[in-house]
């Protein structure tokens, strides 16, 4: 599959403070010679622990900043090659989902406002008032949402117009960077089913970023591990995750939480087994 976003052996590194005043300036290198790509209607997902180099990797992908070595490249075009015109079109074709909405979102500004925003930043040329309407009811919310604030709900709704916001310039590129991490159980899987739909329903390319594995198993076709800031593996989610390789990914996987010996009554018991409990005399005595 032809890439449509594409990094290509990026590193990037950031300086460190001296360690005296006239001494060498040292640097901190965050990603080392990643490669990493997405194709036309793909999901794909990037996975790591915290510090890993995901942001960085999010960043670099959104044109927020410059790589130091190699290139980031959308529809076979370097972004440091592009003029202001090319430069404002990828702005359109690739948007972002926040992790946190209520961060994201500006407090004083209503729904429909936050939505215009972006139309008329990037010189979207379309009804922007119809575009607004058209994207609320992609997300299951009904035109009275446009007048209210971001105060007035919950936290699944608001990630729902964060993405609204998102799809609103008509984007060819959707970069969903832990996007349920933030909400309640019990309404991830509705975001991510939206996303999913989304994905299907307009064609969009999706990078899906979590440290969940469960959450980009659902969601994606093709899964990138990220460790010290390198691609460590990669290839479909069952596969990676029923038998990993690299080590990082198999941290990952033991990470996962189960609740097997919970729910068949054995996992409180397990552990007062192992450690017997302190009473308050032994404490007192250091024990």
């Amino acid at each position: 599959m032809t890439p449509l976003l594409e990094l290509d052996a990026v590193t990037q590194a950031y300086p460190l403070p001296r360690d005296r005043l006239f001494g060498p300036r040292r640097s901190l290198t965050v990603l080392d010679g990643v490669d990493f790509a997405v194709g036309e209607g793909e999901a794909v997902g990037l996975v790591g622990e915290s510090g890993a180099g995901k942001t960085t990797m999010t960043r670099a992908m959104l044109g927020m900043e410059t790589p130091r070595g190699g290139a980031v490249r959308f529809d076979g075009r370097d972004l440091r090659e592009m003029g202001p015109d090319e430069r404002r079109a990828f702005r359109r074709a690739v948007q972002v989902v926040m992790q946190n909405p209520r961060s994201s979102l500006d407090p004083r500004m209503s729904v429909g406002r936050s939505l215009l925003e972006p139309l008329r930043a990037l010189g979207v040329a379309e009804d922007h008032a119809a575009r607004v309407r058209e994207v609320i009811g992609q997300v299951g919310l009904t035109e009275s949402a446009l007048a209210r604030y971001p105060h007035e709900f919950s936290g699944g709704q608001l990630q729902r117009i964060a993405i609204a916001r998102a799809l609103a310039p008509r984007p060819r590129v959707l970069i969903a960077d832990e996007p349920v991490s933030a909400l309640d159980v019990s309404i991830q899987a509705q975001v991510l089913n939206l996303l999913k739909d989304l994905v299907d329903e307009l064609g969009l390319s999706m990078v899906l970023i979590a440290h969940d594995l469960a959450v980009v198993a659902y969601s994606t076709s093709r899964v990138s591990v990220i460790a010290g800031g390198r691609i460590v593996e990669q290839g479909a989610p069952r596969d990676l995750f029923v038998h990993p390789e690299a080590e990082a990914t198999r941290n990952l996987v033991d990470a996962v939480l189960t609740m097997e010996d919970g729910l068949a009554g054995r996992g409180l018991a397990a552990g007062a087994a192992a450690t017997p409990p302190v009473t308050s005399h032994q404490a007192r005595r250091g024990r």
